[in-house]
């Protein structure tokens, strides 16, 4: 550690340099940083939704979320427990793995399981959705789409079709579908008396829609010297098309769709509707993956918003609801204020003790190198910006001046004591190296039985232990390097016996 000093004394360009680079780097690293309320939180959690419409909760529990969580439990390993809701017609089942499994690994597992119980499950049900929860991908905007023109069956095509493909592509996004409106979809409507005069049933009919309309390759044929592609004739084109499917035979006669039923383009029995001031709209909410950062998700939205705008019709307005960037702001400027209070009080109490502007000057630059320091060094742990971590930097504040503080004192005793400038720093940093460098340990172990911390509480207050360390070790190492080179060119040496005074402060 005496050496750092001696380094410091000789080569005194290489610290002042070494100084210009943690600002540069520091002010980059603020500026790409990822800006965020908390610190992200990645919980093993994997989430699996069933979905079987029409069907009873009391059916979904028996039937779909009962089987699945006994063949789950018998072959997918490292789980915490599990927790399961069955509504009407959906089931979703949560697994909480343990925080030493493999997630990759339990997830391949469990979609392996979910592909062969299907077997076991009622019949015609699709295999489920498993995706994988974050407790940091949270709604960060919400935007709403309106027009006074179009149905609520439009405006969600629209918006499914045109607006979302749109948003999709804003780094760090994720859409869930769009709220609100109605699904737009071909409508076969029954005649209950037209059907049974015709002795049909919707079995009947539901039956011959699924041969009649089928999707199958039909390859190509050579005829002499060309190639044709061979189209089928049994999807309907058009809506009309569907009335004239064949339903039934009776003698040299056929019962026709439109005999039975009408058929129309339009969108699905409503189950949810969205209202803003009366008026009902689409909503589309906006969340973030768990490494990106709010500030870039919101402001990507917002430039994604005119092109939205240009390829939708004049009379639809698109609208940003919500905005978490704002909450996000607010938060991390209240934090900065707090730092900045505390900074000009530091550096008021250090000025009225000390006595000396020059002393005041040393001591307060070694705040900003710490705290941008330590935000190089949050960097590379791969944390965020966020109120945690500005917290943890908020405390520290107060401590970073210990070390700097003492060094000067200490040079400035040796000084009245009628040394030459460079000998008095060199016996002042030799005097107090082990007492500082005890205090800065016994301040940063403090904060070390965070890192024991599990769950949610472990990844909230590990960046903050992270910060304050960070900044007590680069408090110090400044405190060895930047403080005695100051020191070196801003203090004045106090007059020996016969030489003029000179003014220190």
């Amino acid at each position: 550690m005496n050496k750092l000093v001696l380094i410091a004394l000789r080569r005194p360009y290489t610290f002042v340099v070494m100084c210009i680079l943690i600002i540069l780097f520091g002010g980059l690293t603020v500026y790409h940083m990822p800006t965020d309320v908390f610190p992200n939180i990645t919980l093993p959690v994997t989430s699996i939704v069933w979905i079987y419409s029409g069907m009873l909760p009391q059916k979904v529990e028996g039937r779909i979320t009962y089987m699945f969580e006994r063949f789950m439990t018998s072959t997918v390993e490292g789980i915490k427990y599990i927790r399961s809701q069955s509504y009407f017609g959906s089931s979703i089942t949560n697994v909480y793995l343990q925080d030493n499994v493999d997630v990759a690994r339990a997830e391949a597992d469990i979609v392996g399981i979910a592909q062969n119980v299907v077997k076991a499950l009622p019949p015609d049900i699709s295999p489920p959705m498993v995706m994988r929860l974050a407790p940091s991908s949270i709604p960060v905007a919400m935007l709403e789409i309106s027009s006074d023109e179009m149905t609520p069956a439009e405006l969600y095509n629209l918006t499914y079709m045109r607006i979302r493909p749109l948003m999709v592509t804003v780094p760090g996004i994720v859409l869930p579908h769009p709220y609100g409106g109605q699904d737009m979809q071909v409508m076969v409507n029954l005649d209950p008396q037209k059907m049974l005069a015709r002795n049909l049933t919707p079995r009947d009919i539901h039956d011959t829609l699924m041969k009649q309309y089928l999707v199958l390759p039909s390859g190509d044929i050579k005829v002499s010297a060309t190639d044709w592609i061979v189209q089928t004739n049994a999807s309907p084109l058009k809506i009309n098309d569907f009335a004239d499917i064949p339903i039934k035979r009776e003698g040299n006669a056929f019962v026709y769709l439109r005999d039975v039923a009408s058929v129309r383009l339009m969108g699905r029995v409503q189950q949810n509707a969205v209202l803003v001031k009366g008026k009902q709209t689409v909503i589309l909410v906006a969340m973030k993956s768990t490494e990106a950062s709010t500030l870039d998700v919101v402001e990507g939205i917002k430039k994604m918003i005119p092109r939205a705008e240009a390829v939708s019709p004049e009379s639809v307005k698109i609208r940003l609801l919500s905005d978490a960037s704002t909450f996000v702001k607010d938060a991390i400027s209240d934090v900065f204020h707090e730092m900045l209070t505390a900074g000009a009080l530091v550096g008021v109490i250090v000025l009225v003790l000390l006595g000396s502007w020059r002393a005041t000057v040393i001591v307060w630059v070694s705040i900003p190198l710490s705290i941008l320091t330590a935000i190089i060094g949050l960097h590379w742990l791969e944390e965020t910006v966020n109120v945690m971590t500005l917290g943890g930097l908020a405390l520290a504040v107060g401590i970073l001046v210990d070390d700097a503080t003492v060094m000067i004192e200490n040079i400035d005793r040796h000084i009245e004591m009628g040394k030459p400038l460079e000998q008095a720093i060199i016996d002042a940093a030799n005097e107090i190296v082990v007492p500082t460098l005890v205090a800065t340990l016994c301040i940063a172990i403090a904060w070390f039985p965070l890192f024991g911390l599990t769950g949610t509480a472990g990844y909230l207050f590990k960046p903050m232990a992270e910060a304050v360390m960070i900044a007590m070790i680069a408090s110090f190492i400044l405190s060895r390097t930047l403080v005695p080179t100051m020191a070196k060119y801003m203090l004045a040496a106090h007059p020996e016996k016969g030489s003029p005074h000179v003014a220190t402060t």
